[in-house]
């Protein structure tokens, strides 16, 4: 039987496909791409390199969460639609149960931590007991044994059912890392972290848990799919929330932005970007960067994550500026700056990335770091104004034309 696995539920985007026993090929990456822009171009590349014909696959396995929003609908959406084209099964893998099954065979209590934000995590706790064979051999297989199925808890509530279990555990995922201190200071049980090849999301684990799914008769049809994020976006809970006795304030409120705009024509406003803003934007991306500019996708991929903040400054209902960070693993990437030539050199830069500075620390970032080109001296300035400082230089790193790129931190 050949299974297609996708797993863009987290940081990782990771595709394989198997025959049988076989790994045929997995393809994992981690870097500053979007699921967006990469998960196609895995498929394809696999496809190629292994002679795939997509029609002789039997099932496609997916984790269908919890996880990034955007991330699982990017797998979701491509999963469906190949099953669909195909007319083929989806095999539905929680996400949680797919990294737990990198530990296959460990009798350790096994516990994935994927960070939710706000203090939360995504996670389970998860075992492996032996099988009992009835032929008298050494040969060995397990069984993954569910104590505590996939959730979306505080830190403090997962630390206390590991200790309430009081047996060595392994932690895995990428929650580890940005609440360590915690851990650390909490649990009272032994605990490993698992090594870099077993902590993240694996499209190969997917494979071998998909098996055993296959097995129980646990496939769905592409009708019958849908993502299960456990609990609602950040954009649903602030809709959630301005809809609770908020409605009339809210009304007025947005009534008053757009007198205040509309009757000051030169003053420059500081808001969070919208879908609504994201031609506009991508505009003027492409007029201040050219062939570096994000696209009208990548803007709206990376707006929609749960790691990320993204503003617009807006002057007489233009969109004249775009800054936006993400966070990883408590540090801030800041990934985009642009600012039309009529509105520079009157403070809305620099206005804008201190307000993207203050509203990172609510996302969880300590620290920030950006690239710029090192003869970008205007950018430079602005940088250096806000407290970042220079830690190094990539030679030869931008295109078109050719320059080096400054390294700025921002240390807390």
């Amino acid at each position: 039987m050949r299974i297609l696995a996708i797993d863009t539920s987290g940081l990782v985007g990771t595709v394989a496909v198997s025959d049988g026993d076989m790994l045929l090929a997995q393809f994992s990456i981690q870097y500053k791409t979007t699921h967006s822009e990469i998960l196609m171009p895995m498929m394809e590349d696999i496809r190629k390199k292994v002679n795939l014909d997509l029609s002789t696959i039997d099932a496609i396995a997916v984790a269908k969460g919890p996880g990034s929003f955007t991330g699982l609908r990017i797998g979701s959406a491509t999963a469906k639609g190949l099953a669909l084209a195909l007319d083929k099964p989806i095999i539905p893998i929680p996400t949680l149960d797919g990294l737990a099954y990198n530990l296959y065979g460990n009798e350790k209590i096994i516990c994935p931590m994927m960070d939710a934000r706000r203090n939360q995590v995504y996670t389970g706790i998860y075992t492996f007991v032996p099988v009992v064979s009835e032929e008298k051999n050494l040969e060995r297989s397990f069984d993954m044994q569910t104590i505590c199925g996939q959730c979306a808890v505080s830190v403090g509530e997962i630390i206390e059912k590991l200790n309430s279990i009081g047996k060595p555990a392994i932690l895995l995922g990428d929650g580890v890392p940005v609440y360590h201190d915690i851990l650390e200071k909490e649990l009272k049980v032994p605990y490993s972290i698992a090594p870099l090849h077993q902590s993240r999301q694996s499209a190969a684990a997917l494979l071998a848990l998909a098996k055993v799914y296959v097995r129980d008769g646990i496939t769905v049809s592409a009708d019958e799919f849908a993502p299960e994020y456990l609990r609602l976006s950040q954009a649903e809970r602030e809709a959630r929330e301005k809809g609770e006795g908020k409605d009339e304030q809210t009304a007025k409120e947005k009534a008053r932005r757009r007198m205040e705009v509309h009757s000051t024509p030169g003053m420059v406003r500081i808001r969070e970007m919208t879908a609504e803003d994201i031609e506009d934007a991508a505009k003027l991306e492409k007029t201040n960067l050219g062939k570096e500019a994000w696209t009208a996708g990548q803007l709206l991929e990376a707006m929609t994550r749960d790691d990320t903040v993204y503003l617009v400054s807006e002057m007489a209902g233009r969109i004249v500026g775009l800054c936006g960070v993400r966070n990883v693993s408590g540090d801030g990437e800041v990934t985009n700056v642009s600012v039309s030539g009529d509105v520079r050199r009157n403070g809305t830069a620099y206005k804008m990335v201190k307000q993207l500075l203050e509203r990172g620390r609510g996302i969880g970032i300590e620290n920030y770091t950006l690239e710029v080109r090192a003869s970008n001296a205007p950018a430079i300035g602005l940088y250096e104004k806000l407290g970042f400082k220079n830690e190094g230089i990539r030679p030869g790193f931008y295109d078109d034309p050719k320059d080096d790129a400054a390294i700025y931190w921002k240390r807390n």
